[in-house]
């Protein structure tokens, strides 16, 4: 039952889409009480008994690309199967969040899921609807009082969009043309320093020697990430190669060398990040400056029927671990077509 809708189709950052090669081995460390998610892990689900269970989802906000993408084909997984949900948008207010999350507790939830704008702010309410038999599941941050964490593993994440970053260093340049490269991140952000700094060593690890990093600039949503690389190419107009945090990232330094190179672009610039959208998707096989995305489980209808596999799995205990790390691996030309075609 679809209770509340709240799309802005507005392209900004993601926090937080191919399936699938994981940092380790698949599988449970009951050491760590962690678990290495593949199609395996999620196909365990038996969506069938998720009908008439009641669940709560508070998001940090819809307005952007990829969560308007990710959520949209969410509803319909949970409305195939019967599910009765409230799906609200915080706003990014974690006061709104944590009355949401109260007003969910209320209403006897079965599961809440949390995006949490800041995630020690509703900590407490977390542990309330935990006292209260509700399962509690949070996206992105590690956090005490849930029952399972779906998080990514924010410095592998960037060693490997530094690594594929690198592949595109290693076959447009050499240690006597180095790549002039930079790292468009957001550190005010715990998880997104950690991604840039993840970013670095990814590009040290396969290109060393083949580039340098002239410039380090904020760029969270595509606005401000075009303002910072036309600031970067003003005063280095041979820096040919962006990485960067997310999808902001992406699209911002793409429109900064359409414009750049009047739509023209050369074969050794290079734009690298992570997330998923249609625009990033477009681009990359549009012969623009995007040239690789590091993506989590494929499209976003991939992500929304593996979180829907999550709430199964965590209401009939069989997730097998607290933190739940989902894997990652590159969308290039080679797979990003039939990426595109199951994009919301």
């Amino acid at each position: 039952m679809k209770k509340i809708i709240a799309f802005t189709l507005l392209i900004v950052f993601c926090l937080s889409g191919c399936s699938s090669v994981s940092k380790t081995d698949v599988g449970s460390d009951s050491a760590s009480g962690s678990v290495q998610a593949d199609v395996d892990f999620y196909n365990q689900a038996d969506l069938t008994k998720l009908k008439g269970k009641k669940i709560g989802i508070t998001i940090q906000t819809l307005d952007n690309a990829y969560w308007a993408g990710v959520m949209s084909a969410l509803e319909e997984q949970l409305e195939q199967y019967g599910v009765d949900y409230t799906l609200q948008d915080c706003d990014q207010n974690s006061d709104t969040q944590i009355g949401q999350i109260e007003n969910f507790i209320t209403d006897q939830c079965d599961l809440i899921l949390v995006n949490a704008i800041n995630a020690d702010a509703v900590e407490d309410v977390c542990a309330k609807a935990r006292a209260s038999g509700i399962k509690v599941m949070c996206w992105d941050d590690n956090m005490e009082n849930t029952d399972v964490n779906w998080v990514l593993d924010n410095t592998y994440l960037g060693t490997e969009i530094g690594k594929l970053a690198g592949e595109f260093i290693n076959t447009h340049y050499d240690t006597s043309n180095k790549a002039q490269v930079a790292v468009i991140g957001y550190n005010s952000i715990s998880i997104l320093e950690e991604r840039a700094e993840g970013i670095k060593e990814g590009l040290e690890e396969s290109a060393s020697g083949k580039y340098s990093i002239v410039a380090e600039e904020d760029g969270l949503d595509p606005s401000g990430a075009q303002s910072s690389v036309e600031k970067i190419l003003a005063s280095n107009p041979e820096c040919k190669v962006v990485v960067g945090i997310g999808s902001g990232a992406m699209i911002g330094a793409n429109e900064a060398y359409m414009n750049h190179y009047d739509s023209d672009i050369p074969e050794d610039v290079g734009v690298i990040t992570t997330d998923v959208t249609k625009r990033q998707l477009n681009a990359l096989l549009s012969d623009e400056a995007c040239r690789g995305i590091i993506g989590f489980e494929g499209s976003d209808v991939d992500t929304a029927k593996a979180v829907t596999a999550m709430f199964d799995l965590m209401l009939e205990d069989k997730v097998g671990g607290k933190v739940v790390y989902r894997a990652v691996s590159p969308i290039t030309t080679d797979n990003g077509i039939a990426i595109l075609d199951e994009m919301k």
